[in-house]
């Protein structure tokens, strides 16, 4: 694996590449980094990963916070993927890099081979329910800082309930307590919570590329609903369902590698 750092928009973005071969360029989720992409990502001949730290993550700089947006994000990534050299990339993501993949793909499909879509937190709308937990959060770091909002939080009854449906979710949503610095993750969970990726049901529907959507039940971040919908809207898509991170964490990561190397080999 290599791990290069780029400028983009005057910002350092940590971009680390592992394997050889075509690009897939791979984005996190909301407060993740490259690793979570990584993780997921098969070894698979003929194709190489390319994982940014989108900005305000991982090793990548901050920034301006009135910059934090699904349209900033897009556009960074757009500017990187054109550097990338090569063939036009696939662009895929989690949660939040899905929603930067969709409108990378709808507003410059030209850039792109090929998208997948994975454990998508957005459609078409900003702001859906599903995320109504991290508006929550931000709101508590703001107001009471990270120890007492944890415990405010872990003891409300949307804790409780997203215990008994999706443990998983609950251990990601306590996770951004402590992550640090707690300025910054608030700053980002209001921001990007508060969004969506400004493309219409049309726009999603006029999408010409290859595509693989991934869903799992028992993930209220990530509704299956969701990943149904934008596999019904986009023509040329296919849904791939896994199983969810809160049943069998190990079953998810091979399941996830072998529904993205199938449509990789499909595209060969």
């Amino acid at each position: 694996m290599t791990h290069d750092d780029m400028i983009i928009d005057g910002l350092k973005l940590s971009v680390r590449q592992a394997g050889a071969g075509r690009p897939f360029l791979f984005i996190h989720g909301l407060c993740g980094d490259a690793s979570q992409t990584q993780e997921v990502f098969p070894e698979i001949a003929g194709w190489r990963c390319v994982s940014p730290d989108c900005r305000g993550h991982g090793q990548s700089d901050f920034g301006d916070s009135g910059k934090l947006s699904i349209a900033q994000f897009t556009a960074d990534m757009v500017e990187l993927a054109g550097r990338l050299g090569g063939p036009h990339p696939v662009i895929g993501g989690i949660s939040m890099g899905a929603a930067i993949a969709l409108r990378a793909a709808a507003m410059h499909p030209r850039m792109f081979s090929g998208l997948v879509l994975a454990r998508p937190a957005w459609v078409d709308q900003p702001a859906p329910d599903n995320l109504a937990p991290h508006r929550l959060i931000a709101d508590g770091l703001a107001a009471h800082g990270a120890t007492a909002a944890r415990s405010m939080f872990a003891a409300s009854d949307m804790a409780q309930e997203i215990e008994r449906q999706a443990p998983d979710n609950l251990a990601s949503l306590l996770g951004f307590f402590e992550r640090r610095p707690t300025d910054q993750t608030q700053a980002l969970l209001a921001a990007i919570a508060a969004d969506g990726p400004g493309i219409t049901r049309d726009g999603i529907a006029a999408i010409d590329l290859p595509a693989l959507v991934i869903g799992t039940r028992r993930d209220l971040a990530h509704p299956l609903e969701m990943a149904r919908a934008l596999a019904s809207l986009i023509p040329t898509a296919r849904l791939a369902e896994i199983t969810p991170k809160s049943d069998n964490r190990q079953h998810y990561v091979t399941e996830f590698r072998a529904a993205i190397g199938a449509f990789l080999r499909e595209m060969e």
